[in-house]
């Protein structure tokens, strides 16, 4: 059998084989989706479309009228960006907005700047569109550095990505740093693909959006930059698959034609229980929030009595320590699964990634585990 050389450059992510070598009865610090339901009004609204037939037929291809307003109206609410609702499609969840960003603007050879570490899907989905990664390191407190961004750029970059909150990190980009891609992105005349699927999850600054900075078209839309968003983590509705992108009208044409041939349009349910999430009492997301904060102090203060360093995450609900050796190995032999800091990129070497959404009880069995995983190692 013969495949695609695009397809053969990537592999199933390093993340699922650590699952699958896991025992039944593994603390799993590796998944990483909240584990909060569903606001209740964002299923009834599923429920009541498909009782009323609402749901069976395809929507727009760029997902309902009704749906993509209520995106543009929250991103006014929270960045102050004004959002063409025409210049929205709803996606199968952030990862695919992610696929018909790279497919609408990277050619074969281009170069795409990735943070390393960085989300997995980057690296694979920017191979996939036929480009060239091209991982940047990131700073020692693992947040993305523009300075580093800009002097990676060559004649073959096309893009960067910057994501904040971060995965796998936890970083939050400081407004300052936000600025800067924009700066670049516009001086440089490159795409900016922000993924800004933890928005809601902040606990140490505020979240900044290169969108809020960047040049505007005639329509004022901001000409060079596209932002991921999501309902997976902002609202803990991972399975329901729903996403979007937006940005310049130009862009969004672009990326509408990958989308309208791979998806025609995003699920009808969970768009219905999209909009009624983006319009519905915050009241639960924010106790999320504060939940994932009380647990990463838990897990910041664990690693402080073990001796391990990690950077403090400012959110997302992840955290990436340095650790020894063999300190991985030792944790998924006893129970506790994390994932090697390398599944995230080069760079990520000598670090694990652990996701803390996860019950305080087994947060606190999953550190006196650790203890003994690095006692063993060092």
């Amino acid at each position: 059998m013969e495949f695609s050389t695009r397809v053969e450059q990537v592999s199933i992510s390093g993340i699922r084989e650590v699952f699958e070598a896991a025992g039944e009865d593994a603390i799993n610090l590796g998944l990483g989706q909240p584990d909060f339901p569903a606001p209740g009004h964002a299923r009834e609204a599923a429920v009541e479309a498909i009782r009323a037939g609402e749901a069976d037929g395809y929507t727009e291809n760029k997902g309902l009228r009704s749906l993509r307003e209520a995106i543009a109206a929250k991103h006014e609410r929270d960045q102050g960006i004004d959002v063409d609702p025409d210049d929205v499609i709803a996606t199968a969840g952030g990862s695919e907005a992610l696929h018909v960003a790279m497919e609408a603007h990277v050619d074969d050879g281009d170069e795409v700047l990735i943070p390393d570490p960085g989300f997995v899907s980057y690296d694979a989905l920017a191979r996939i569109a036929g480009g060239t990664p091209v991982p940047v390191p990131l700073r020692d407190d693992l947040t993305i550095d523009p300075a580093a961004i800009e002097a990676a750029i060559t004649d073959d970059t096309v893009a960067f990505v910057v994501n904040s909150p971060g995965n796998p990190t936890g970083a939050v980009s400081t407004e300052s740093d936000v600025r800067e891609f924009a700066r670049i992105a516009d001086e440089h005349d490159l795409l900016c693909v922000s993924d800004e699927v933890y928005e809601y999850t902040v606990f140490d600054g505020e979240h900044h959006s290169p969108a809020e900075y960047a040049a505007r078209t005639d329509d004022g839309a901001p000409e060079n930059v596209v932002v991921v968003n999501s309902a997976s983590k902002l609202f803990s509705m991972t399975g329901w698959r729903l996403g979007w992108v937006w940005g310049a009208t130009e862009r969004v044409e672009r990326m509408l034609r990958v989308h309208q041939y791979a998806q025609a349009c995003a699920s009808a349910p969970a768009q219905f229980a999209t909009e009624a999430a983006l319009t519905g009492p915050m009241e639960p997301i924010h106790e999320m929030t504060e939940t994932f904060r009380e647990r990463r102090d838990l897990l910041l203060d664990g690693f402080a009595e073990i001796g391990i360093d990690c950077p403090t995450p400012g959110g997302a609900f992840y955290a990436m320590p340095r650790v020894p050796d063999g300190f991985v190995d030792e944790c998924l032999d006893r129970g506790v699964i994390v994932v090697p800091g390398e599944a995230f990129g080069e760079a990520g070497r000598g670090h694990a990634r652990l996701s803390y959404a996860t019950s305080t009880d087994r947060l606190e069995a999953a550190l006196s585990i650790m203890a003994d995983a690095y006692d063993a190692v060092v």
